[in-house]
């Protein structure tokens, strides 16, 4: 008897350490996944360094997933090695400017049709390994208003598909697009191509990695 009392003095610290570790909850890990605009968002003052410091990083983990000149089917053939086998909980996929983008500048750009099957493949393999999906339009490509921009119909167009595959998929959406025209109504007055929430028109500048980040915040918890 007094030998298996003494056993279980010995065994409690050990059980009360098991019990201890299986209580402590894993912070919830979020990947930002995109192309530059993304890429550039983890250092101080872009928008994946905003939201991290907005969090309690006792609660969240953020990482930022992004290579620049990246498009949709460039996030699909490096999902697996990005994203899927850090086993996020969250991911956020912010792409499609250089798909609209390139289409003319290099000519290296996605198909509209393309581009749908590819942004579904992404969610779908994504939701497979368990995780949530938070969608996000693409913002601009030049700042000036009321559709002067040169590619303002390309991208309102796949905008519009990213918006339809989150009511599709009964996803969250932050609708860049939307946001940032109806800030540059309200804020460009004299027309500008850039420099109201990007540095050259298409890259956030401190208000507008702020803007972004504000935006996608209340998306993540």
């Amino acid at each position: 008897m007094r030998s298996i009392q003494k056993l279980s003095l010995l065994l409690a610290p050990f059980a009360l350490l098991i019990l201890f570790t299986s209580m402590i909850v894993k912070p919830k890990k979020i990947i930002f996944f995109g192309d530059s605009i993304t890429q550039m968002g983890v250092a101080p003052g872009g928008y994946v360094n905003l939201i991290g410091k907005a969090l309690d990083p006792s609660k969240y983990e953020v990482i930022g997933a992004g290579i620049g000149g990246n498009k949709v089917y460039d996030l699909y053939l490096r999902m697996e090695q990005d994203v899927l086998v850090k086993k996020p909980d969250l991911v956020v996929i912010y792409i499609g400017v250089n798909d609209v983008w390139h289409k003319q500048s290099a000519h290296t750009g996605t198909d509209y049709d393309k581009f749908i099957l590819f942004y579904q493949a992404l969610i779908n393999k994504i939701q497979a390994g368990g995780a949530k999906v938070v969608l996000c339009t693409p913002a601009v490509i030049g700042e000036k208003k009321n559709g002067a921009n040169e590619m303002d119909a390309d991208l309102d167009k796949y905008s519009a598909a990213i918006r339809e595959l989150a009511v599709k998929n009964k996803l969250p959406i932050c609708d860049l697009r939307g946001l940032f025209k109806a800030y540059g109504a309200q804020n460009n007055p004299s027309d500008l191509a850039k420099g109201i929430l990007t540095t050259d028109g298409v890259h956030l500048n401190d208000k507008g990695n702020q803007t972004l980040a504000e935006a996608l915040l209340p998306l993540l918890k």
